[in-house]
């Protein structure tokens, strides 16, 4: 029984960080500030790419 205990409370650690990790992006919005700093990147990325226009 000490061994589930054990487990169990390692469980709820993990899921705890990782609420409070999902949490803070959300509240920080995160997410959309990575995807603004990697934009210029990936335009610049996708700009090279040829492209079949068909006219």
């Amino acid at each position: 029984m000490s061994i589930f205990l054990h487990v169990l409370k390692i469980i709820v650690i993990v899921i705890a960080i990782l609420f409070g990790v999902t949490f803070t992006v959300y509240i920080f919005n995160l997410d959309m500030k990575l995807t603004a700093a990697i934009e210029p990147w990936l335009l610049k990325h996708y700009d090279k790419i040829d492209r079949d226009q068909h006219l």
